[in-house]
């Protein structure tokens, strides 16, 4: 869901090469497997616990309707940096690469450029549910090359969580729908002066959040500007606008006046789950900007159910810096199953993610899941619209929402982004310096002809 690969160094290949990936045996891939044998890898880690239950169900009907076929499923417990780390390990080798994977769409381009990904329009062009997926759906998994890497399991817009309950014991209105980032900081700072020991305002930042930092939160905030990441016109990064000033002195404030987590606990990897599970239920948080499946771990399929959730939790979209047109904004990704470009039997492959995304196992895993459907039959469906009464909400933040530039170099700029982050956070850095030391590595990675002059 979130939502982000680490690129993995010479070191850091060969000390996670010599050991075993947590999660997955990487000696069992599908070059050493039969055809009889399709191995699907993906995440499973914290409050995620939606995707492997889905997963359990699949094989079931797979190796029912396949028999003689064994689905072997291959669950990687890693945070999300580490998990792209490690599928990245898997796939190196045809003999530990997963035949299926799980594939964040930021990383289609920078997978395909290294050989990982088998196209997939051949096989697509013969699957008569491919007519119900929507356009936007259909271009998430398009490469540079125009062919199509994979299927959509959902996808997802970003706002701002907050609990009635500690907003009206501080004096806070509700509903509550800020106008302003300021209107977002005078309500924490309001929360921390009346309510001692509630934290004010999560916003994810720093590199134990991984790409949660860099899309949930500071792409939450750049895109609100005006500003972007990348200037399609130009076809250069910007990674020194008033935009992302502005929005690194966000991440300073609420970081060093005591309006965010403690800045350890928001540097640990599994802070989101904590999150999740504990802090937002607990009531001792007043703000979260999260993600449009949160509500899914509060379910009583979740990890943390919860069922006074939707009367104490209200959604709010998260406003534009000054209020500017359209107001509001909001960051979408999306996850997909993709084909290994190693896998021997591509077509049973692919047998097996047809079948993962039908209208019955779409409809239940975006119901399970807290997913937003992109196949058109599950969003008309009744009891999709009626999963819980944040849907509509979140559905609705498509028409504001912004995709991240999905270039084979963006993994490691978003790496870079969240250094940025962290030394802001951390008051390593003033936000004007971490912005100047992010141009300069941005330029190193995509060469400084393909960046724009701050």
């Amino acid at each position: 869901m979130q939502g982000r690969r680490k690129i993995v160094t010479a070191a850091g290949a060969l000390l996670l090469g010599a050991a075993s990936v947590s999660g997955c045996t990487l000696s069992s891939g599908s070059a050493s497997s039969s055809s009889k044998t399709i191995t699907v890898a993906y995440q499973e880690f914290g409050s995620f616990i939606q995707l492997n239950a889905e997963m359990q169900t699949l094989k079931k009907q797979y190796e029912a309707a396949h028999p003689g076929t064994t689905v072997k499923l291959e669950p990687i417990q890693a945070s999300e940096n580490d998990y792209y780390t490690k599928l990245t390990l898997m796939n190196r080798s045809a003999s530990t690469a997963p035949d299926v994977m799980y594939e964040d769409t930021f990383l289609i381009n920078s997978d395909i450029q290294a050989g990982y990904l088998a196209p997939l329009d051949s096989y697509l062009s013969k699957w008569s549910d491919w007519s119900e997926f929507t356009a936007t759906a259909k271009s998430a998994a398009v490469g540079q090359d125009g062919k199509t890497y994979g299927v959509p399991m959902g996808t997802d817009t970003r706002a701002l969580y907050y609990n009635k309950t500690l907003f009206k014991q501080a004096g806070i209105a509700v509903p509550w729908q800020p106008k302003t980032w300021a209107d977002v900081l005078s309500a924490a700072e309001t929360i921390k002066a009346k309510l001692p020991g509630v934290t004010p305002l999560n916003v994810y930042s720093g590199k134990g959040a991984g790409e949660g930092a860099t899309m949930q939160g500071l792409e939450m905030l750049l895109y609100g500007t005006g500003d972007q990441l990348y200037d399609s016109a130009t076809k250069k990064w910007t990674p020194s606008t008033p935009g992302m000033l502005a929005s690194l002195n966000f991440v300073k404030q609420i970081y060093t006046t005591g309006l965010a987590p403690d800045v350890q606990d928001a540097l640990n990897p599994n802070f989101g789950t904590t999150i999740s599970t504990e802090l937002i239920p607990q009531g001792k948080l007043a703000i979260d900007l999260d993600g449009s499946w949160l509500p899914s771990t509060w379910t009583s399929t979740g990890a943390k159910p919860w069922s006074a959730w939707s009367s104490t939790m209200g959604v709010a979209a998260m406003p534009t810096q000054n209020g500017q047109a359209p107001g509001t904004t909001s960051m979408s990704g999306g996850w997909v199953l993709s084909v290994g470009s190693h896998a021997p039997d591509k077509q049973a492959a692919f047998d097996f993610v047809s079948l993962a995304e039908n209208k019955a196992n779409a409809l239940n895993y975006d119901i399970t899941a807290g997913q937003i459907a992109e196949r058109t039959d599950v969003a008309a469906d009744p009891s999709y619209l009626s999963t819980n009464p944040t849907t509509e909400f979140f559905t609705n933040l498509v028409k504001v929402t912004h995709f991240r530039p999905t270039y084979p170099v963006y993994p490691q700029i978003s790496d870079q982004i969240q250094v940025a982050m962290e030394s802001v956070m951390t008051g390593q850095s003033s936000p004007s310096s971490a912005m100047s030391t992010l141009a300069t590595q941005v330029s190193g990675i995509a060469g400084s002809s393909n960046v724009a002059a701050g």
